[in-house]
């Protein structure tokens, strides 16, 4: 049977940081030959990439994994391959629990999916497992967009060094490995001549980016430098921690125009106590401080950020203190998660653990919270125009689809705009849009020509 004979198929579960990685073995089975299908029913091969970050997303790889499976007896499927976050946490438990599956890597062994495929088609006694070292793997290199021709990720770094208590990522991904100036810079041009208006930086902590490398936080270094050597128009950063916001990074975001005023800082809690239990780099002034430096800097800018309730040892007052700080700070887009005990972390053995319904409840207080003020901050939009980035046309709402530069995608709310004059958008092209009405995380309006 020819390569070209062999249909391939992706599950690709998580963050963007794990969707680039899907990109890299895309591009590796495209040029191996394999015709990828984005139809699993129809594949002989099945690749499903998976998270492992937290119980929710390992249940739901579990559930992709046996939902795949199914295939194998109701439809064409020849071979199942797990691969990232969930084979390299739980090897031997995937190995031996799960007979449906023909192969699995770790994160580390990205780079020989092909080889994964041809011996799960041969089916080889014993089942092909390969983990390479994650710390010594090739970052970059050739990958197929999975995102439209409108905007990419651009992963920056890999792994993380930051040791939060509750954080499995250091132990699956590894240290901080950065990657060069010049060897991001290439990709962004790259991407830049295949027509991107909008890329996005991501790493486990974007804003750590360089210090393994230039002994100093080298982000705004290498935002001038995608910017001068590419014109791709907005540039959005994602994972920035609040003790790494330096100056310099606060004013290469308030004089560069191509750098959309949006900002994600994971902050956690704004409990001291909590702070420190969860080993974050940075107490409630540090936080603030950042906060008041990017609003007075950067005029207009939106904060991204993310909220744990139910930390162990987190009290009543450590979560009022929380509420307050939303509350006063006003942020733009929030989201809250309960605390997810994860095996081999430090705060799996803490004492002092929060009952998980209690967890539960704050997250939901918190989110209602929350939901007030990006409420009247959607509601602040209508009657202005905004650019917004076109991404495609939904036929259900009749409408064109897109974001401002206040919205990154899969996590922040959508414009849905129609024009007067029946013209047609293409992706990723630029438009003036006209806000006439506020949804609860979405905005109505109509382009102005």
């Amino acid at each position: 049977m020819k390569k070209s004979d062999i249909k391939v198929g992706f599950v690709s579960l998580g963050c963007p940081k794990n969707q680039l990685d899907t990109e890299v073995m895309l591009a590796h089975i495209a040029q191996a030959g394999y015709t990828i299908t984005p139809e699993e029913s129809e594949a002989d091969v099945v690749i499903v990439n998976t998270c492992a970050f937290i119980e929710s997303a390992k249940q739901e790889a579990i559930d992709n994994i046996l939902d795949v499976a199914w295939l194998k007896e109701n439809a064409n499927l020849k071979a199942l391959i797990v691969t990232g976050c969930l084979p390299e946490r739980y090897r031997e438990e995937l190995l031996t629990e799960m007979p449906e599956i023909d192969a699995v890597l770790g994160v580390g062994s990205i780079h020989h999916i092909t080889e994964a495929i041809e011996a799960a088609l041969a089916k080889a006694e014993g089942k092909y497992a390969r983990f390479d070292d994650k710390e010594k793997l090739a970052l970059g290199g050739d990958r197929v967009v999975t995102t439209g021709d409108a905007y990419a990720y651009l992963k920056i770094s890999e792994g993380c060094s930051n040791r939060c208590a509750y954080c499995a990522i250091p132990y699956i991904r590894g240290n901080m490995r950065s990657r060069t100036v010049e060897d991001i810079v290439a990709e962004a041009k790259t991407l830049d001549e295949m027509g991107i208006k909008e890329l996005i930086l991501v790493a486990q902590d974007t804003s750590a980016y360089g210090f393994d490398l230039y002994g100093e936080y080298a982000l705004p270094r290498l935002i001038r430098a995608i910017t001068d050597a590419t014109k791709i128009p907005w540039i959005r950063l994602l994972y920035c921690y609040p003790d790494k916001i330096t100056p310099e990074l606060v004013a290469e975001m308030a004089g560069n125009d191509r750098v959309v005023k949006y900002i994600d800082i994971p902050l956690q809690h704004a409990s001291d106590a909590v702070l420190a239990r969860m080993n974050r780099h940075g107490d409630s002034a540090c936080i603030k401080d950042a906060i008041h430096r990017l609003r007075e800097g950067v005029p207009g800018i939106v904060l991204r950020t993310t909220f744990i309730t139910g930390f162990p040892g987190e009290t009543e007052e450590d979560f009022e203190t929380l509420c307050r700080f939303v509350k006063e700070e006003k942020f733009e887009c929030v989201g809250v998660f309960p605390y997810s005990r994860e095996e081999g972390t430090p705060a799996y053995d803490m004492p002092d653990q929060v009952d998980a319904q209690i967890a539960q409840d704050r997250a939901d207080i918190l989110m209602r919270t929350q939901a007030e003020i990006s409420e009247n901050w959607k509601q602040s939009f209508v009657g202005k125009t905004e650019h917004v980035l076109c991404e495609g046309y939904d036929v259900v709402a009749e409408a064109y689809f897109g974001r401002t530069r206040c919205d990154a995608p899969e996590i922040d709310g959508k414009v849905y705009f129609t024009s007067p004059a029946g013209t047609k958008y293409e992706e990723g092209e630029m438009v003036d849009v006209k806000i006439s009405a506020a949804m609860d995380y979405d905005l109505v309006g109509e382009t102005i020509l």
